[in-house]
Order: structure tokens, then sequence, then C-alpha cells
């Protein structure tokens, strides 16, 4: 297929700059994420490997071919885009044929791919069918199918999922990546959903202010975020952060309000090594332990807000001094809006940082 590699790549739009000399390469045959909230520079990123957009500066690479100015048509992409935008007056199969006739192929050689993508995407029933006849969730297998005819070397997508109910997402996730593992295929993925990014990538580049904050494997980005945008954006519901700094006559505690939390030698040094005094200490919410009963090194709190989900309970809880925090408890916890609890921090779970930088000061990795 294609390995694409971006380089030093700069794009403005007039006085704005949307993405600042970022860097990416992303290998033959894999399933990358572009993820970052509305307005960071994903899907410029997206329409400018697509060739939609040109480059300020910078240069893309599609193996050692330098396609930066190339156009869209001969660089064999393939881009599947939130609107499945469908021809209404045609059927399934002369959607999913339109390029190929345009490219004057042997009618032969169309119906065979069509008949091909179709199987493939569980679809061959619906070839005579008019999109408005099918559901979101088929529409999409044909827009997905369009792009397949055409052999590309590499799938983009911009947010393809966007529009359809919470069920049809979750199935065409799994689609998606089935997709994936047949045709072996590079794809690049954007998305705003974090959820999505966690459940389907190999790697994740997560773009914030047109800069990449962190590129990693799901697990990677989650149990080790660079910064604290991305401890905030990667998980749900999102860690919680206390402002804090470090206290003790050996500077062997966080304080954050009134509450004095011990940590080890390690995590100690690695503070003091930064030189950072004002902190942030993090924790997701999955990680905090919460019992009705005292125990060594736990904080009293009071429960202000108890949400039973099913697989979870979601319980907010306030400690003497106001401050706020949120866990997340498996399963039922049996408790009640103002009952008194027990929270304690997995030592081996928490993450520190500088509150300028807002660098992971214990737990780093390269971008």
């Amino acid at each position: 297929m294609v390995k694409i590699r971006l380089v030093d790549v700069v794009k403005n739009f007039g006085s704005v700059e949307v993405l600042k000399k970022i860097n990416l390469e992303i290998d033959d045959k894999e399933f990358i994420v572009l993820v970052g909230p509305s307005g960071c520079g994903k899907s410029t990123c997206l329409n400018i490997i697509a060739g939609l957009e040109y480059v300020t500066s910078g240069h893309i690479y599609f193996d050692d071919v330098d396609v930066t100015y190339i156009p869209p048509k001969e660089r064999k992409i393939a881009m599947v885009f939130q609107s499945y935008a469908l021809y209404p007056h045609m059927n399934v199969r002369e959607n999913m044929a339109f390029s190929l006739k345009l490219a004057k192929m042997d009618k032969d050689e169309i119906k065979r791919r069509v008949e091909s993508a179709a199987e493939l995407l569980g679809i061959p029933h619906l070839l005579n069918r008019k999109p408005g006849e099918i559901s979101g969730g088929q529409r999409q297998r044909v827009a997905l199918g369009r792009s397949i005819v055409r052999n590309p070397t590499a799938f983009l997508f911009d947010e393809p999922l966007s529009n359809l109910d919470a069920k049809l997402r979750i199935q065409m996730r799994g689609e998606i990546i089935k997709l994936q593992r047949q045709l072996k295929i590079t794809q690049v993925y954007v998305t705003h959903d974090q959820v999505e990014a966690m459940s389907m990538a190999d790697r994740i580049a997560i773009l914030h202010e047109g800069n990449f904050q962190q590129i990693g494997p799901p697990s990677e980005v989650y149990n080790f975020p660079a910064n604290k945008f991305v401890a905030g954006f990667i998980g749900s519901p999102a860690m919680n952060f206390f402002d804090a700094n470090m206290d003790g006559s050996e500077k062997k505690e966080i304080v954050f309000g009134e509450q004095r939390y011990p940590i080890s030698e390690e995590i100690s040094s690695k503070i003091l090594k930064s030189g950072s005094e004002e902190l942030i200490l993090g924790i997701r919410p999955e990680h905090i332990e919460i019992t009705p009963e005292s125990r060594e090194n736990t904080f009293e709190v009071n429960l202000t807000v108890v949400e039973f989900l099913g697989p979870d309970t979601m319980v907010t809880f306030e400690f003497p001094d106001k401050i706020q925090g949120m866990a997340a408890v498996p399963g039922f916890y049996d408790a009640k809006i103002d009952d008194k609890a027990y929270v304690s921090f997995p030592i081996e779970k928490i993450h520190v940082f500088d509150r300028k930088t807002e660098v992971n000061l214990i737990h780093k990795k390269d971008v």
C-alpha cells in the first residue's frame, strides 16, 4: 500500500496558523486516528494528505515520492466524508460504479469490483435500491464501497460516523476495523470522539492548537499522557485535577487544599529534578478507590452526587475544604447523597503536572 510522511507541515489561512510545523509518519497498513477538539486542525491535516488543501510550507511524501503539490486524483487515495454524498437518483450499484465509469474502465471489471466490494460489506442485496430506500448505516457502507472499488493505496476518513446514532456508530466502528484487517490498507481516520479513537486505532495522534501533543498507541496515551491536555482529553469521564505543591520536611508529600498526600522517593525525586514548584495532581476517576470506612492513607469526603449507570456508578465527592472530585466505581455502589466515605489514590496511578507548562513530570513519553 503506502507509507505517508508529513514533514514540517505548516498551513495558514490568512493570518491564522492552523498547523504549526507538524511532523507525522504513518506506516504502511497502519490505522492511525487524528483526534482533537473542534478547530484543532485535524480535518485540515487530512485534507492536506488528500491534496484538497496545499501546504503553506513543508512536504508530504507517499513512500519516497514527494506529493506535496500533486492533485488529489493522482494520489490514488479514497476519502470517506461525514456526509455520504451519494447521488439520490442512482441506485447503490450505480453509485459504487460511478467513478470507475468516469475512468472508462471495462464494464466487466466494473461489475466484478462492485459485486466484490458489496459482498465484502454485506450489501449485495441492496445493489438495486436507491439511497433514500436504505438506512443511514447502509448508506455509510455504500460510501465505503464506492471507495473500495477504486483499489486505493490509502483510505482517509473525515468523521464518517458522526451522523449515525449511538448503536450504529458502535456497529460501524467494528465494520471499519474488520475492513482494515481484510484489506490491509493504510487508513487515516479523523474524529473528535476519543472513544472512537481509543477503540479503533493502532496509534492515536492528538492535535491541539495546531500541534501534535502526543502520538502513540491508545494504551500509552491513556496510561502515560504527555501533558495535562492529553490527560484530560483521553479517558471518559475526564481525569481529576487538583492544584497542588510539594511540602513536608523531606519533600515527601503533595499538598492540595487541606489534603496531604504522601509520595514515594522516586516521584519526589522526579518532581524536585524538574524544578517545578506549582503542581497539578491528576488521577482518573476509575483509579480512585472509595470505601465506607477509614483506612490507611484515605481522605474523608462527603458524597454530593451518586449516579448508577449500569456497568459503573459515578460518585461525585467533596473534601472538607470543598474541593470536588469524581470516582467511577465498577457496578452498583450502595450509597446516598450526603453520606460520608473515604477515598484513596493508588500511588502507581497518580500523575503530576507542572502547573505552568502542563507537562507530565513523572510519566514522560516522547511526542
